[in-house]
């Protein structure tokens, strides 16, 4: 018995020095676990399968002995956490979150914090921070972006919690986040939803990335006529200079890739079926978008493209009815097309953070996080999918002006789009003559003309409200709002002031 206490003594002793908790193991777990642990932190972690568990501690001990506890239950797990107690959660997103959740709060108290790393719609953080609240336990969550590599190495977080969670986080995540220039790729992004939603948005605008590239591809494979390789040549010169990022830089190196399983060699990409998969938040992001009337026709037309791809075989079936334009003719001079594509890319790809920051900037506003959008863009330049060098222009655009109200008037970016729009109308121009979709590229196009405008046909659209629902309208000319008696079959419809507060 005497030596039984000592055993239980020492345990709970070595136990109880686990700074921070994990839950949920599959690999993105697994590796920021042994990233937090890497760093220095002494990490407990658990996982409904046991097996993961034990898969993870093996890890941390081949990885450099790494300071990590497996623990196979949930009770003991949450008792080896110092208090405070920190517990992260890693899974799936939706039923098993509220499942974990509840496992987890059966064992913890006021003061303890869980933190969701997973892909969240943030309405869903709101609801389980609202519903811990009774327990004083805080609830955060947090954005993580950069894969599993990422996880592991240093990614982008984005977390977004009550007072005092981030203060519980913070020598943690500045440790283990993506390291830059110009500091840790995280901070204190705002309340509670705010670092979901930042992440849901940095998603949209990876789709709207990854898009913009595939019709760059697509323009200069099938009007320019560049092959594989080519295009491995193309892509990685493009990645030393203006346009240089990680999607640019593994998009050289998919054209380069042989494919392994045919032996006469040919380029993998080739074989891949062309069909997009996606996980959902492209499609949050777009109905956030439309609830806050904020434009967002890239990452809209991206998400638009992955539904036509997904629809393979009506696209094959329809390939033998529906006729387009004769052959394209290639372009006189390809070197030409090549830097034509290329400053169009850039210039769609400027309006797509220009719509996706507004997007922020309006939930901000809406939701009282505010938002640090110079942040945002900084705390991206590492670690996440959509890291480039000209997020530094971002940054510096928002710290001269905090108040922007839109990236495309920024004197540096206006500058760019004017010196590039010639070429980058050329470009869709020609794609739409050769019978070769766009939508993305297009679509930004289209914003930025809408966007240049003072004056739209919009008029005519709010006349033909007032007309066949007596909609009203205010006048170019004077104040006030209006209605017109458009024909024989309309009617004084009263007070209009009254119809617009909706009395009528």
């Amino acid at each position: 018995a005497e030596y039984m206490g000592h055993f239980l003594s020492v345990y709970f002793f070595f136990a109880m020095t686990c700074e921070v908790g994990l839950y949920g193991l599959a690999v993105m777990g697994q590796n920021f676990a042994l990233n937090m642990a890497e760093h220095g932190f002494r990490v407990a972690v658990c996982n409904r399968s046991v097996e993961k568990v034990r898969t993870t501690v093996q890890r941390a001990k081949a990885e450099g002995d790494l300071p990590l506890e497996g623990f196979e239950d949930v009770a003991s797990f949450v008792a080896g956490i110092k208090k405070p107690r920190k517990v992260i959660i890693l899974v799936m997103a939706g039923k098993p979150v509220d499942d974990t959740i509840a496992l987890l709060s059966q064992h913890m108290e006021a003061g303890d914090l869980i933190v969701d790393g997973g892909n969240e719609w943030f309405p869903n953080t709101l609801r389980r921070a609202e519903e811990l609240k009774p327990k004083n336990i805080m609830f955060m969550g947090m954005g993580i972006s950069g894969g599993e590599e990422g996880a592991r190495k240093g990614p982008s977080l984005m977390p977004g919690g009550p007072p005092g969670s981030y203060e519980m986080m913070e020598p943690i995540l500045t440790k283990c986040a993506a390291q830059v220039d110009d500091g840790p790729c995280t901070f204190n992004i705002g309340g509670v939803g705010s670092g979901n939603y930042v992440k849901m948005v940095h998603n949209g605008i990876e789709y709207g990335d990854m898009q913009l590239i595939a019709e760059s591809y697509d323009v200069l494979k099938r009007l320019g006529g560049l092959s594989n390789d080519d295009l491995a040549t193309v892509f990685a010169e493009w990645n030393k200079g203006e346009l240089e990022s990680f999607l640019i830089e593994i998009t050289a190196k998919i054209f380069a890739k042989k494919d392994d399983l045919v032996p006469a060699g040919g380029h993998l990409v080739d074989q891949i079926l062309d069909q997009t998969g996606m996980k959902g938040t492209g499609r949050w992001t777009i109905q956030e978008a439309a609830e806050r009337n904020c434009p967002a026709s890239v990452m809209a037309a991206a998400l638009d493209a992955r539904y036509v791809s997904g629809r393979k075989q009506e696209r094959v079936a329809a390939a033998e009815i529906l006729k387009g334009p004769e052959a394209p003719t290639a372009p006189a001079d390809r070197a030409t097309l090549v830097s034509q594509v290329r400053q169009a890319l850039y210039a769609a790809k400027i309006v797509s953070y220009a719509q996706g920051m507004n997007l922020i900037r309006d939930a901000g506003i809406a939701n009282g996080w505010d938002i640090n959008l110079g942040e945002c863009s900084r705390i991206w330049k590492g670690g996440c999918i959509i890291r480039a060098v000209f997020l530094d222009q971002i940054k510096a655009a928002f710290q001269k002006n905090p108040a922007l109200p839109n990236l495309l008037v920024d004197p540096n970016f206006a500058a760019m789009l004017n010196e590039r729009q010639q070429a980058w109308r050329s470009v869709v121009a020609a794609a739409i003559t050769a019978g070769i979709p766009c939508p993305a590229m297009s679509g930004a196009l289209a914003y930025y003309d809408s966007y240049r405008r003072a004056s739209l046909p919009a008029n005519l659209t709010q006349a033909q409200r007032d007309f066949f629902g007596g909609h009203s309208y205010e006048r170019t000319d004077r104040e006030g709002t209006f209605h017109c008696l458009w024909d024989d079959a309309h009617h004084d419809i009263g007070n209009v002031e009254e119809r617009g507060r909706g009395n009528l």
